[in-house]
Formats: structure tokens, sequence, C-alpha cells
């Protein structure tokens, strides 16, 4: 059964995209001699894939240059990483180059033998701004101590789709993982109190550090409550995750009243959505385990 795990959000500056892997394995050992007692420790979006010290005409091109398949060294070594330390490790996104030459922003999880365990391709690049493909599927990983975990990467957190749909596939708490350099950060702070509010989960919000980002990244419980947040450069926020409080939360009702999780029953008619050319069905309704999900 998941128990209490605690998490490190590291707020961090990107590294440069041309030799990131020894700063980072670096950054993770030092981190991790500061916070012994992590069990998880997650970076922001393209955080091995910093690309501002390059003129901007630049940086796409270079974004797909440095992208890395999945069974390459590149992805070997972050798991040797995580390995070593016997951490469960969010390492960001990476630019991925799939099996059919796509280009892809892909969200990593390892557990603490090396295995890469899930990854999840970013589904809403931010227009027009980023120039990778978007996936389509939806990630949910167990990842042991900590239950079950979805993957989100950035923009995703503005589409209420995304994260409902975690948490109805199991997820106890979203890794949303952030490259926010833009003036909107304000913005991402109340949808991350009300993505964990409409859907009774914890929300784990890791940005970049300025003067890159915008920083503040934020830790929030099932209930909306902020766990806590960061200032605007480079910090670790380490909070603690308790899948029982999901549970407590989703039985019991937000602020001891509200089981959004409950309010459908079996017998009431399936509300249709013309926007998805679907319904709200009764016998769909409730969040799934992550191992029986259809």
């Amino acid at each position: 059964m998941p128990h209490t795990f605690t998490a490190g959000l590291a707020q961090r500056l990107p590294l440069p995209i041309e030799n990131p892997l020894q700063r980072f394995a670096a950054d993770v050992a030092k981190t991790l001699q500061s916070h012994e007692s992590l069990d998880m420790l997650i970076y922001p979006e393209m955080h091995l894939h910093g690309t501002e010290h390059l003129p901007a005409e630049e940086r796409s091109a270079a974004l797909e240059n440095a992208a890395a398949p999945l069974d390459g060294d590149f992805v070997a070594v972050l798991g040797a990483i995580a390995a070593e330390h016997q951490i469960w490790l969010c390492p960001g996104s990476i630019g991925e180059r799939d099996a059919d030459g796509g280009f892809r922003n892909t969200q990593l999880l390892f557990a603490p033998d090396g295995t890469l365990v899930a990854r999840y391709r970013k589904m809403f690049p931010w227009r027009p701004f980023e120039p990778h493909q978007p996936g389509t599927e939806f990630v949910v990983a167990n990842a042991a101590e900590a239950g079950a975990v979805g993957l989100s990467i950035c923009y995703d957190a503005w589409f209420p789709e995304h994260s409902r749909h975690l948490a109805w596939m199991g997820a106890n708490a979203i890794l949303n993982v952030v490259k926010t350099t833009s003036e909107d950060r304000e913005q991402e702070l109340v949808l991350a109190r009300a993505n964990a509010i409409v859907n009774q989960v914890y929300m784990l919000s890791v940005n970049c550090a300025a003067p890159v980002g915008r920083g503040r990244s934020i830790a929030v419980d099932p209930e909306g409550m902020v766990l806590g947040e960061a200032g605007l450069g480079e910090d670790t926020l380490v909070i603690r995750v308790d899948p029982d409080v999901v549970q407590r939360v989703r039985t019991h009702g937000t602020a001891g009243t509200n089981c959004v999780w409950s309010q459908l029953r079996p017998g009431d008619a399936p509300l249709d959505l013309p926007l998805y050319r679907g319904s709200l069905d009764p016998a769909r309704w409730s969040p799934q385990q992550p191992d029986s999900r259809s």
C-alpha cells in the first residue's frame, strides 16, 4: 500500500543544452546531501535543454538537434543517476526524437533502480512559441511508495480536462513540470490550486528559477491548501504527500462538504457533453485504480 512520501521540488536554472548531464548529476548529489529524507526529486520542464544563452533565432534548431531517443545513452545516464541515489527521479522533460521521427517534449520518471517507468509527451505545447509536436496519451504511473502519480507539463495545467483525466485515472498527485518565463506565473498559481480543489489531488508545480523563469514553484494539497511556495531564485521545496489524505478528502469531502467524485449516482441519467461528443456516465465517473483503467 502507498504511504506518505517526501518530494523535493528542485527549482533550478536550466542547464545549457550542450553538456548538461555532468552538472545535473552534481546537482542531484548536492540536493540529496542537503535533503537526505527525499523519496522523489522533481526538476522543471526542459531543465536539461536550456537555450537561453543562444541567439533567439537559433534556439528551436538547437532543441531539435539535441532531441534524444528514449533508448539512447542520454536517457540511460539519467536512469543511472536515479539508481546511484536510489530515488524516484523526474529530471523534468527533454526533447525526444521518437521512432517515427517526431519531435516531442517528453517528461520522464525513473524508479530507484534506474528503470524508466513512465514517459509522457506534452499534449498542449505553448503555441505558437514551442516547436514540439503534441502527444496524445494521458500517463499515470504507479510509483510504489508514492502510489499513483500523473505526469503533466506546464501549459497542460491550463486545460482542466488534463488534470481531471489524470485524477480519474487514479493519480494521487500530479507532477506538473514547468518552464514559465512569461508574466503569467501568477495565474498558474491560481490554476494549481483550482486543479487540486476540483479534482481532490495533490498538485506539484515545479518552475525554473529566475532570471530565466518566474520561479514560485508551488505544492498544493487535495483541498487546495498551499503546502509550500518557493521564491524567485534557486531553491528546493520539500513537501510530504500522503495518499491517505486524498482518500479522506474524496470520502468526506473538501472542507468536509464537497464530494465531487460522488456526485453522480447509479440511476442518474448520463449528462451529454456536446463539446466532447460524449457524456458523463455514472458508471464511469468515479476515479479508477491505476491497474484497472479502461
